[in-house]
């Protein structure tokens, strides 16, 4: 195994809860070549003291303060003052396994173009998990797989065939670089997919890990996606314009027009994100929220032009309240979600 550098950027803001169990995982990992960069951006507790104090500690840890920007403004700065070969994303919440680097570096080959994916674990603060896994089955697919086989399933469907997040890979440097304009910190939910959608697309060799979840995520119910914000219609509105924009660079003539379809697909399904938010945390509007989004002139064109494969349950009732949108759909949508977060 060549001995890659590999930069690991980890964003921090008011972590200091998580922060130590985070930077101590990543000080334990059994690969050496390796540069940990903690950008902190603007920490209100004691997050950036702490960042501090592991850089004095130990020579791979650089630590670096910014004004608040946002996650997305937090990681670009990462990506600036790397000097990585290999960029790898950890959410300073999260934690993850000492094995996880040297075992995913085994799989690089000095590409400019390749991405190593492995797996992760969702964490509850009660002590249960749940393994994830891709659903792109284990193995190496490179540039003609990646165009005939990974790159048409990326879009568009309920369970991600690859995982859009950042976190858990291992990206050549190129690939970053070269797509992270599509990144704009103004959109904080699925981010992630304006930076890993047109990296896959270009990436030229994928290596899909055979079931190691080495990250492991930290289910938190005070972020956005699991309370109810205002923001996240808009949110989504920019992220799915962002998307368009994408496959608008990326593609031309009928493969073009196939992405597009695929980015209406999968405008249906962040829109059930948002009506999931509404119905589980919004006690006093929701009804009338819901039912203004599924009555707007954008979504009923959204739905009325764009079939989608639903099998899971709890989507199949999200969908039925955006095609039918009335008081009993969403009194049905409403209690669904009390009853599921009280056994949750």
């Amino acid at each position: 195994m060549k001995d890659y550098k590999i930069s690991i950027i980890v964003p921090v803001y008011n972590a200091e809860k998580y922060l130590k169990k985070c930077v101590d995982s990543l000080l334990d990992q059994t690969y050496r070549n390796l540069e940990i960069l903690l950008i902190d951006d603007g920490s209100k507790d004691a997050g950036g003291k702490i960042c501090d104090g592991y850089a004095k500690k130990d020579a791979r840890i650089r630590t670096v303060h910014k004004e608040n920007g946002g996650l997305v403004s937090a990681w670009k700065k990462g990506v600036e003052v790397s000097s990585g070969q290999y960029l790898g994303f950890v959410d300073s919440d999260d934690w993850v396994d000492p094995d996880m680097v040297e075992e995913m570096a085994e799989h690089l080959t000095g590409g400019e173009w390749e991405i190593v994916a492995s797996d992760y674990v969702l964490e509850r603060d009660d002590g249960s998990k749940r393994f994830v896994w891709q659903e792109l089955p284990p193995g190496e697919y490179l540039e003609r797989e990646m165009k005939e086989t990974v790159v048409p399933n990326l879009l568009g469907r309920e369970n991600r065939y690859v995982a859009m997040s950042r976190c858990m890979k291992l990206i050549s440097r190129t690939l970053i670089e070269e797509n992270q304009k599509y990144s704009d910190p103004a959109i904080v939910v699925g981010e992630d997919s304006t930076i890993m959608l047109p990296a896959l697309i270009d990436c030229k060799r994928l290596f899909v890990m055979d079931h190691k979840a080495y990250y492991h995520y930290r289910y938190i119910k005070e972020s956005m996606v699991h309370k109810s914000d205002s923001r996240l219609y808009g949110n989504i509105q920019m992220l799915v314009k962002r998307v368009q924009q994408i496959v608008k660079d990326k593609f031309s003539g009928e493969e073009q027009s196939q992405r597009l379809k695929q980015v209406d697909q999968e405008a249906v399904f962040w829109m059930m994100l948002v009506l999931k938010n509404e119905a589980r945390g919004n006690k006093k509007g929701y009804r009338r929220n819901i039912l203004d989004i599924c009555n707007s002139a954008e979504v009923r064109k959204l739905i009325k032009n764009t079939p989608v494969d639903i099998r899971q349950n709890a989507n199949k009732l999200l969908y039925l309240v955006m095609k039918y949108p009335n008081h009993l759909t969403v009194s049905l949508l409403r209690g669904a979600m009390i009853w599921y977060y009280r056994k949750h």
